[in-house]
């Protein structure tokens, strides 16, 4: 059940995934959980019973209990949601608050707890108002909206003491990453954190490059300019988490879409969820000892843009420069990779597990991978990947580990079930973590800028190693898996980066003008819980024999166990896993390298982009790809809730992007294809 110290009634949900007849309720009172408990019982109990007649009474019994009770749930949230509209139809609330150096009287309603739509599966499309789908509380949507803010302020003072030479704050630039990673979907719901950790230093952080910059101005003869009205005159008041949550109702995005308005609004967010995933990539390459002044200087000044009141014209060159500096973010990452852990190398990877005590890996870090497997070696301990770890296997100084020993499981979204089967701890090193049960809550970790209410966080911020010692002890506490399914050759095939793809170039060159391969597809990006996603399985099945699939993310798993063989008469593989979302540099020095081998550029080859975004990793890459004019980017399952139809129009017409029409894959194989 997820639950907020608020008052109102309005927020409750309680899910029984475990039952054999896969119940799951999502309502507003505690008299839902009680009768899901009940009719849990029931059918458990039905299917211990041998006796059919009894056996089918129950079910039906059951079956029937839940429609009637459905029926009046469903009559009870239609009556509170019509009692909600007219609360906020005639009960307005006029708030005073102190927002960017000045009082602004904002009006919100009393019953709406917060408003998120960064993700893609926010609630109806819009913005989830009540509780995240993701499970963030409204209290960690605030505080995390007051980081952000803060943030931006910080930029600010930052970009403009860039621009009086003001020496670089080592520490500001790193924590700017940090603290913008840590407000993207599925990565840290602890709001103790957010309270005692990320808004104190942003505070603190942002006051000393103030002062730098007042003393600059000073030396220098110039005059500060006026930032009133402006994030870096933002400042949170209070400690405790009810009193920076009272910062929260001035800086929400309802709160600038009622001053800017929605077209303008929306591309902030775009903006601001650009950075978010930049920052991420940047924080990864951070880890591995791979920094660019650039990097830190670019994305500052675009969040710095955000806050000074642009037009559209100004926003739409802000989402822009963070594709190009995401570019040059994504060609550090897959250096900083290649220089730590080698050139990837095609690997067949085993997903059966084999008896042993074991440790699961997820996220993206290949960091802490390689410290966990140091640290294990010689120990005992088998140690799986899970999700986007799947890469791992085919970089050199990972693969050397013998305990290295397959991937469990596949995308994010499963770890509920996934996790709960593993027989041994988990460590999730990054995004995605979703709110762990009962069952595994106790042996799941957490580190880097991930976090969950009472989950056991080892500390560190990526630099130097860390200490995984209580990972290792309780995996060594438990038996791990003591019996296998029957030997298989079940196994995924990774390991195509660019190096190996490109040496092949002239191969894959000779195909396309022999007529052996007609078209490439990049279908990647991420993987999500809706049905939708479908689309991008039927959409691989359904490619033809003479095409090839590229393919990165963790979207992949919606097709990476089918056997689509080779292209005829070629020997190459049709699809050709190119690693996670942190490898989409790859994709592009692909793209780019067949462009000039057939004089041409990236739009002139036989190359369709089929993207699943679900978070601002996506969003980061999409604007990247949106820099280099890359067209006809065919996006989905659903187009982002902040980008507004005055938006989306320009997008269409500038850059021929539009959504992916996942009701009708083979409609959209022709208009790929054509």
């Amino acid at each position: 059940s997820s639950s907020s110290s608020s008052s109102s009634s309005f927020r409750f949900v309680v899910r029984i995934e475990n039952a054999p007849t896969g119940l799951v309720f999502v309502g507003n009172s505690s008299l839902i959980k009680g009768v899901a408990q009940v009719l849990w019982c029931f059918t458990w109990t039905a299917d211990f019973l041998h006796f059919p007649t009894i056996h089918f009474l129950i079910k039906f019994l059951t079956f029937q209990l839940f429609l009637c009770f459905l029926l009046l749930h469903f009559l009870f949230f239609c009556w509170s949601k019509v009692i909600m509209l007219f609360l906020r139809a005639v009960q307005r609330v006029s708030t005073p608050v102190v927002r960017s150096g000045r009082t602004l009287t904002t009006t919100t309603s009393q019953l709406r707890d917060m408003f998120c739509m960064q993700c893609e599966q926010t609630e109806a499309g819009t913005g989830c108002t009540t509780v995240g789908v993701c499970g963030k509380t409204p209290e960690t949507a605030g505080l995390q909206d007051v980081l952000v803010e803060n943030v931006k302020g910080l930029s600010t003072y930052a970009h403009l003491n860039r621009e009086l030479g003001v020496a670089e704050d080592e520490e500001a630039n790193r924590f700017s990453l940090e603290a913008m990673f840590s407000t993207m979907t599925n990565v840290n719901f602890d709001s103790s954190r957010f309270v005692n950790e990320y808004i104190p230093k942003s505070i603190e952080i942002k006051d000393r490059l103030k002062t730098n910059y007042l003393n600059a101005c000073k030396e220098k003869g110039v005059e500060p300019q006026n930032l009133e009205g402006t994030p870096a005159a933002f400042t949170p008041i209070g400690t405790t988490e009810e009193e920076l949550l009272e910062n929260a109702k001035a800086v929400g995005v309802l709160e600038r879409r009622g001053e800017y308005g929605e077209v303008l609004s929306g591309l902030q967010e775009l903006v601001t969820y650009g950075v978010k995933g930049a920052a991420a990539y940047a924080n990864h390459a951070k880890c591995l000892g791979k920094e660019s002044p650039t990097i830190y200087s670019e994305l500052q000044r675009c969040m710095y843009t955000v806050g000074q009141k642009p037009d559209m014209d100004t926003l739409v060159g802000a989402a822009m420069d963070v594709g190009k500096a995401n570019l040059e973010v994504l060609q550090t990452l897959d250096a900083a990779h290649r220089a730590k852990f080698g050139i990837p190398e095609p690997t067949s990877v085993k997903i059966d597990p084999i008896p042993g005590k074991a440790i699961l890996v997820s996220g993206h870090d290949m960091g802490d991978l390689y410290d966990l497997l140091e640290q294990t070696q010689g120990k005992g301990i088998n140690v799986y990947t899970h999700g986007e770890m799947l890469p791992a296997h085919s970089y050199p100084e990972l693969k050397k580990f013998d305990h290295l020993v397959g991937n469990y499981g596949g995308a994010w979204q499963f770890q509920k079930f996934e996790f709960a089967k593993f027989p041994g701890p988990v460590l999730v090193t990054t995004n995605c973590i979703i709110e762990p049960r009962k069952s595994y809550a106790d042996r799941t970790y957490t580190t880097n800028v991930v976090g969950w209410p009472g989950v056991t966080h080892i500390p560190g911020d990526g630099i130097g190693s860390k200490d995984f010692s209580a990972v290792i002890d309780q995996a060594l506490s438990m038996d791990g898996f003591l019996t296998t399914t029957p030997a298989s050759d079940k196994a995924i095939t990774v390991g195509f980066g660019h190096e190996t793809i490109l040496s092949i170039a002239d191969k894959v060159i000779d195909a396309v003008k022999g007529g052996d391969i007609k078209h490439f597809f990049l279908i990647g990006g991420c993987d999500g819980s809706e049905g939708e996603r479908n689309y991008y399985k039927e959409l691989a099945a359904s490619t033809p024999d003479d095409s090839v699939i590229l393919t990165l993310g963790c979207g992949k798993y919606r097709f990476n166990k089918m056997d689509l063989g080779e292209v005829p008469n070629t020997g190459i593989p049709r699809v050709l896993d190119m690693g996670q979302c942190n490898d989409s540099y790859g994709a592009v020095v692909v793209a780019s390298e067949l462009a000039k081998a057939f004089g041409t550029d990236v739009n002139g080859l036989p190359l369709s982009f089929a993207i699943s975004w679900f978070e601002q990793k996506a969003v980061a890459v999409l604007l990247t790809l949106l820099h280099l004019n890359v067209k006809n980017i065919a996006l989905g399952p659903n187009l982002p809730a902040f980008v507004t139809p005055e938006v989306g129009a320009f997008l269409t017409e500038t850059f021929g992007l539009r959504g992916a029409d996942v009701k009708n894959v083979q409609e959209d194989l022709k208009q790929y294809l054509a």
